[in-house]
């Protein structure tokens, strides 16, 4: 990997420390917060790629691990993850893998409305994928309980994915960091 790979792969894992900084939103009912990290995991994987997007990613995920407060509500460590919202953050870096895999796919076609659909499916449809069945589990609720309590961050989400989408094609037209596979 080279220096520039892993200086990227450095800054966006920085960025989602820096957006753990914003304060977690717990909603009425919900097992877990809203947060704004799922953008970083947009920007990761649309931005740089499936492979430095997801190593970013996965560098955070290291970070909660060894207990490095970088969650809302400095939050970090084993407990978090075993507990009902460490299904989505271990899935943070397959979220990046298929956002920067389907991005570096289009990319000849990349615009706004191919971006929407890669990011929310990478960003929320697989987050959920996983994190919904941990969050079951951990919280010993059930699999259709977890999911209808999830349904009040799609909104979120949405507009997540817009904000992610928006810098995803200005950063691709600006100063693309994708290679281009002509």
């Amino acid at each position: 990997m080279r220096s520039r790979d892993l200086a990227q792969t450095a800054l966006f894992a920085a960025i989602m420390v820096v957006l753990g900084f914003f304060p977690l939103i717990q909603l009425p009912g919900a097992f877990a917060p809203f947060t704004s990290q799922t953008l970083g995991v947009i920007l990761a994987g649309a931005i740089l790629g499936a492979r430095r997007g997801a190593l970013a990613i996965l560098l955070f995920d290291v970070l909660v691990l060894v207990g490095l407060p970088v969650l809302p509500g400095g939050r970090g460590g084993l407990s978090v993850i075993m507990g009902p919202t460490g299904g989505f953050v271990l899935a943070y870096p397959l979220g990046a893998l298929v956002i920067g895999f389907l991005t570096e796919k289009l990319w000849q076609r990349y615009n706004l409305a191919i971006a929407l659909v890669i990011n929310f499916l990478g960003g929320a449809i697989v987050l959920y994928a996983i994190g919904i069945p941990w969050m079951a589990v951990a919280a010993h609720i059930s699999l259709a309980k977890a999911f209808t309590t999830s349904l009040v961050f799609i909104p979120g989400d949405v507009v997540k994915t817009v904000i992610g989408s928006l810098a995803a094609v200005a950063v691709r037209r600006a100063y693309p960091l994708i290679p281009s596979r002509a």
